[in-house]
């Protein structure tokens, strides 16, 4: 079964301090204390961890793929209708479209542009991915009740065996993150714990 590792939507529209959804200092659907727990997770554990996954993928020779929010159209007509609604617009070449530089695509990695929370049904995710054999999805990223959880649903609907990578994903608390992880695990997807998600990998990528 081949594998692939998802980075999901580690761009500046929503993982960056004073940017994208972020960018008004007085408001934060997160509210202030979720927005400094979000941030402090993010920084201080989550991207490290995509680092150290992209780097053993790659080491691998196992697809890297980064998938964000990014419309076709400078005016987003192309958008969903909950972008449309929730007015989230990332045109080409703005700010919030572009990655995270630490988790940032490099030579030889995939990128899928969508225009929805998760990538199946709006983007050409799932032709690429049959295309390319692939099976098995370890899935990293934000938001975890949001884009991740999105993803991983859909991609158990298309047939795939996605693995969500609990400690390389972040959402507003440690609640919601719990209650992500326990309507996903059983259920559409496998996923690992931070106490034994490396020694899973190694034991994976050593065979």
């Amino acid at each position: 079964m081949k594998s692939a590792l998802l980075c999901i939507d580690l761009q500046y529209l929503d993982a960056a301090r004073g940017c994208g959804v972020f960018a008004d200092s007085g408001y934060s659907a997160f509210g202030k204390e979720g927005q400094e727990y979000y941030f402090a997770r993010l920084e201080k554990q989550v991207l490290p961890n995509v680092q150290k996954l992209q780097a053993l993928f790659r080491d691998k020779g196992l697809e890297v793929i980064h998938i964000r929010v990014m419309s076709q159209t400078d005016d987003g007509r192309d958008r969903s209708y909950w972008h449309r609604k929730l007015d989230l617009h990332c045109p080409p070449g703005s700010r919030e479209s572009e990655f995270i530089e630490s988790v940032a695509p490099k030579s030889g990695d995939l990128v899928i542009n969508k225009t929805a929370s998760g990538p199946f049904g709006n983007s050409n995710i799932h032709s690429l991915l049959s295309r390319l054999g692939i099976a098995q999805l370890y899935c990293c990223g934000v938001f975890t009740d949001v884009a991740v959880e999105s993803t991983i649903r859909a991609a158990a609907d298309f047939g795939y065996c996605p693995m969500l990578i609990e400690d390389a994903t972040a959402s507003a608390s440690d609640m919601v993150q719990a209650e992500c992880v326990n309507r996903l695990g059983g259920v559409t997807v496998k996923w690992c714990a931070r106490r034994n998600c490396w020694r899973i990998w190694s034991s994976i990528f050593a065979r």
